[in-house]
């Protein structure tokens, strides 16, 4: 069993805001894979599929970002899972717009949202970032990150929404190191 945890604020205001970006993820793939959402176990919003032969829960934390750790720690407790089975997909201020990063391991690099996974799993989880920039002219990150996308940037966003699923498919399928070499590398040369 893996889990793939998309981080996000739960409510119809935050929808479709940059701090969403990994529910949309998760939206994504449960679409890709004919997958329905909204079991609610543990604080969080679940679906499960198969991938590649792999079992997977789809994950959306309902506890609010900056609490996400919670819910994630009841799942994982329950399900018997090292936390290399759980992946984390999410926005970065620290990437462009629509870059893709994947990643084995790290620090929460100020995201709260994340400081609250490594509190509860350690920093031993693969995560996906997925980049929002950061806010121009100096302008509020905690505004900034609850605003929803400007129009013109939308087909960015479907467009690196579109590759983190593809990157979490490599996952399951290829592994970690696979797909940080291919991905990362796309992303270096993109």
């Amino acid at each position: 069993m893996k889990l793939i945890v998309g981080l996000g604020n739960p409510g119809a205001r935050y929808r479709r805001t940059r701090h969403n970006l990994g529910f949309m993820v998760v939206d994504r793939l449960a679409e890709r894979w004919g997958a329905t959402l909204g079991g609610r176990r543990h604080e969080a919003e679940t679906g499960l599929a198969t991938f590649a032969g792999v079992r997977t829960a789809l994950v959306k934390p309902l506890t609010f970002m900056n609490a996400s750790g919670e819910a994630v720690a009841k799942l994982r407790r329950a399900h018997r899972l090292d936390p290399a089975s759980i992946i984390a997909v999410y926005d970065e201020l620290d990437l462009p717009l629509g870059r893709v990063r994947v990643r084995a391991s790290g620090s929460a690099g100020g995201h709260r949202g994340v400081a609250s996974l490594v509190a509860a799993l350690g920093t031993g989880f693969p995560r996906v970032r997925i980049g929002i920039g950061r806010p121009l002219g100096g302008a509020d990150p905690v505004e900034y990150v609850l605003e929803p996308f400007a129009r013109a940037e939308e087909p960015v966003v479907e467009s690196a929404i579109e590759r983190a699923a593809d990157g979490i498919e490599s996952w399951l399928r290829d592994g970690i190191e696979r797909t940080m070499n291919t991905f990362n590398r796309a992303a270096a040369n993109g």
